[in-house]
């Protein structure tokens, strides 16, 4: 339900009575099964019900933990070659934003294994794909990967994706479960862990190694004065993917 970019609420669309917190409550009943579009009456104003895009998913997250920004998190979701029926593993939950990201992108069909060693960071990026709408798709389990190795059946990931401190502690845990050819994608905020990983993912085989740095600058579009803002969004992480072919586990 939106008024605009700023004034929107992601609801569930059913009968009866829904608390909005800070807001008040509000009753959807007379417009569920109508087409998307439909105006309604809210505390002085008036809304529009819409289906909402993921970025209105991500844009409603309660954060505990610093997000994945969507520019980088597209691109960790293109290196990781996640589709409709994947199965792919997540390391490092923090508040849930790419795991709503996979969660989209995997589809009703597909699944969602989110790893987290912190329990309170684990509870917010449940709730969180739940108001989202993917609490099907995705199993939270609480586990320190890197200390201990995945508790899954052996070559039953497409991919695992790890947004942690010390990623190069997950490379030799992710060879068993990783299905011949899926990618292990690793998010590193600095050079030193970019470093050590790709060195890690060397040493044990993976091949097709990449790994970049994308940076965001809008631009102001006016009539014959269109040009770039002046403040961009720069450094966020490095993101590297890497992919295994089989050899030894």
């Amino acid at each position: 339900m939106r008024r605009g970019p700023v004034d929107s609420f992601l609801l569930r669309l059913t009968p009866g009575l829904q608390v909005i917190e800070g807001r008040g409550t509000l009753d959807l009943t007379a417009v569920v099964g109508a087409r998307p579009g439909v105006e309604i009456p809210w505390a002085g104003a008036t809304y529009r019900i819409v289906r909402p895009q993921l970025s209105d998913r991500l844009a409603h997250l309660r954060r505990r933990a610093q997000i994945v920004t969507p520019k980088d998190a597209a691109f960790l979701w293109y290196l990781a070659g996640v589709g409709p029926g994947s199965t792919v593993v997540e390391v490092g939950a923090g508040s849930g934003a790419l795991t709503v990201l996979l969660a989209h992108a995997v589809g009703d069909a597909g699944h969602v294994i989110s790893y987290d060693r912190r329990p309170d960071f684990r509870d917010v990026a449940e709730r969180n794909v739940a108001a989202a709408g993917f609490a099907s798709r995705v199993e939270f389990r609480l586990r320190p990967i890197g200390e201990q190795p995945f508790d899954l059946d052996p070559a039953s990931a497409g991919a695992v994706i790890a947004d942690v401190p010390a990623p190069w502690e997950i490379v030799p845990h992710a060879i068993p479960v990783l299905v011949p050819g899926g990618a292990l994608v690793l998010y590193t905020p600095t050079y030193n862990q970019l470093e050590h990983a790709v060195r890690e993912l060397r040493s044990h085989g993976f091949e097709e190694t990449r790994s970049v740095e994308l940076l965001e600058r809008a631009l102001h579009v006016g009539d014959g004065g269109t040009r770039p803002d002046f403040e961009m969004l720069g450094h966020t992480g490095f993101l590297t993917g890497s992919r295994w072919f089989g050899g030894r586990r």
